[in-house]
């Protein structure tokens, strides 16, 4: 990493919302019912996984901004601001899947209408149209039935 990059100032910020994210993760998790009147133990209470994970996110949050840390953080004015054309798309993309898709659509339709959409509009601009929808089309398909898959058969978690 080029010293002064604008990665700095994101790993920074990132880093700080990842810790905040983790922390609260795993204030929730700590709160939820451990079920010890029904002979749950540490490693089948419900909020055992989600603490342990949201201990693995405050520490990759840490490492993100010790990394900001270590390096300088770009002062140019001409600097690539944080929030940029890329971040404000991708917040659409995910508002857009949350709140309108899967409450109107079915899971598979949704997933394939969010991914086959975030494909498309970051693919290199250099491909033909035609490329970039193929490609696209056959992510988004593809994508929303492996995880409709694992989710519903797999890990046996029902849907939307």
């Amino acid at each position: 990493m080029s010293k002064g990059s604008p990665s700095s100032r994101s790993d920074l910020w990132g880093g700080f919302c990842w810790v905040a994210l983790g922390s609260l993760i795993l204030i929730e998790s700590l709160r939820m019912e451990r079920f010890d009147n029904m002979g749950a133990t540490l490693y089948t209470y419900p909020g055992f996984v989600p603490g342990v994970i949201s201990c693995v996110i405050v520490l990759l949050g840490l490492f993100m901004i010790l990394r900001g840390m270590k390096s300088k953080v770009s002062t140019d004015s001409n600097a690539e601001p944080l929030i940029n054309r890329r971040f404000v798309i991708s917040l659409t993309c995910m508002l857009v899947f949350s709140l309108v898709l899967l409450a109107h659509a079915h899971f598979l339709v949704a997933t394939a209408l969010f991914v086959g959409a975030f494909t498309f509009l970051f693919a290199n601009e250099a491909l033909s149209l035609k490329k970039r929808l193929v490609s696209a089309s056959i992510n988004g398909v593809l994508s929303s039935c492996v995880v409709y898959f694992l989710f519903q058969e797999v890990f046996l978690v029902r849907l939307p």
